[in-house]
């Protein structure tokens, strides 16, 4: 008799090809592609190797698309050319600029069937974390990882150690998946799960939309861990069924029985536990330089913050965060880029106008044609945003988009980092909902007062 596993472990052992020193040969079920790899196929040319197995490598166009063709650069063209050139050689079906499918890799993907319950999945992307929504095991991978599973479908990894975060009682009615995250990266720190698999667990995870669990995997990296993963449940199998690429007919009943057994074993220990309440979370946002520095919209930035991260950021101890002004706003992202993330948004800015310039960039051009027939992308306009096309776009700044040196930045995304948004840039990472609560007031405001007064 085995002992009891958790869910990583049972994806772990079911990809293990053989074991040497302490790692593991692992078997790679998707690999997913973006600008970022032409480093891995240069390896691959002056190597004269041939991929491994093009039917399950995807690539896409995202980090480099433009939201906007004035703002489209030299730079942003010849990458996105790279990778539609490296694909094409190579046999790889990739998303580029036309094709209908096309998003941010972490909204396509999934949005596609590609990404399911019990797959390995590997991207060269920090937040390849986001496909453990689905109950995947997904991480990123560097460079040289990348030109490994182009050439051999394999990768070489130490068995990471297991964490578990338990989420009871239920998220207050005005708080996200987002201010879940972030209240969870606040009381660990961004160093809390460095290293692990993250498990999330509990009602309130339970409880979590397929969109939600996105962004709450998503921003598992900001805790230091390796990948985040929500055990698959009929939220899961509801959600996948009918994609273009999941399975059908009786593979999919095969599928949905193997895919149920996923669920952790009673009694599986982990390396680390960590509980939360749900119930104690309120509307969140960064007011430092680092994911951690975090606060409730109704709070002040802690007494003891670091002096650096104020200086940057141009703020005061002691100031309450709900009277910090600011410049521009984003709404997108891999984080929050999905349709939920711009209907929340749309419901505060319906029949206002933004009082700072509001950019919205959808997470897929699927996203982007769904708004448009649902009369959401007409809402953001008529408030005064602009609504570009889908891709990366401020969260990463590759693709011409840009906050000024200064500039104070209320955003959806999902990292903070000095510079993260442009040189200078100063970043407050927070839900769609208080971004858009921001943008109407100029500061950052509750979007709980708002949204009470919002036109239903």
């Amino acid at each position: 008799m085995t002992h009891p596993r958790t869910t990583v472990a049972k994806i772990w052992d079911a990809h293990r090809i053989l074991s040497d020193a302490g790692s593991d040969l692992l078997w790679i079920d998707r690999h997913y592609l973006h600008e970022g790899s032409h480093h891995a196929f240069a390896r691959l040319r002056t190597g004269n190797r041939p991929l491994r197995h093009p039917e399950l490598t995807f690539g896409v166009a995202d980090h480099y698309a433009p939201s906007a063709q004035a703002r489209a650069t030299e730079v942003t063209g010849t990458m996105i050319a790279r990778l539609q050139r490296n694909t094409s050689d190579f046999g790889v079906d990739s998303f580029g600029m036309g094709d209908p499918r096309r998003g941010i890799v972490h909204v396509a993907m999934p949005e596609q069937g590609l990404t399911l319950p019990g797959l390995s999945i590997v991207c060269g992307d920090s937040h390849t974390a986001t496909h453990g929504a689905f109950g995947a095991f997904a991480f990123g991978i560097g460079a040289s990882e990348v030109a490994h599973v182009l050439a051999t479908q394999t990768l070489w990894q130490k068995p990471p150690p297991v964490m578990r975060i338990r989420v009871t009682g239920t998220l207050p009615q005005g708080t996200t998946a987002k201010d879940l995250a972030l209240a969870i990266i606040g009381q660990i720190g961004t160093g809390g799960a460095t290293g692990h698999a993250v498990e999330y667990a509990g009602p309130a995870i339970a409880a979590l939309s397929m969109e939600e669990r996105m962004t709450l995997c998503n921003m598992t990296i900001e805790m230091g861990a390796r990948s985040g993963l929500v055990p698959a449940d009929q939220t899961t199998f509801d959600w996948l069924k009918g994609r273009p690429m999941a399975p059908t007919g009786a593979d999919w009943d095969a599928a949905v029985a193997e895919w149920r057994t996923l669920a952790p074993d009673e009694g599986a220990t982990y390396d680390r536990d960590v509980a939360l309440d749900a119930g104690t979370v309120a509307p969140m946002v960064t007011w430092g330089t680092s994911p951690e520095q975090v606060a409730p919209v109704t709070g002040r930035i802690p007494a003891d913050a670091t002096p650096d991260s104020l200086s940057y950021m141009g703020l005061t101890a002691g100031a309450q965060i709900d009277s910090i002004a600011i410049d521009r706003a984003f709404i997108g992202s891999c984080t929050n880029g999905r349709l939920a993330d711009l209907q929340a948004a749309a419901r505060i800015l319906k029949g206002q106008r933004v009082a700072v310039p509001l950019l919205v960039s959808p997470g897929s051009e699927a996203v982007a044609r769904q708004a448009e027939a649902s009369g959401l992308a007409d809402i953001f306009r008529a408030a005064g945003a602009e609504w570009g096309a889908s891709g990366c776009s401020l969260c990463v700044g590759m693709n011409g988009d840009q906050v000024a040196a200064g500039e104070r930045c209320a955003s959806t995304s999902n990292r903070n980092f000095r510079g993260r948004q442009g040189p200078g840039a100063r970043t407050h990472l927070m839900s769609p909902e208080m971004v858009a609560a921001a943008a109407l007031t100029g500061r950052i405001t509750d979007a709980r007062a708002l949204s009470a007064k919002a036109t239903p």
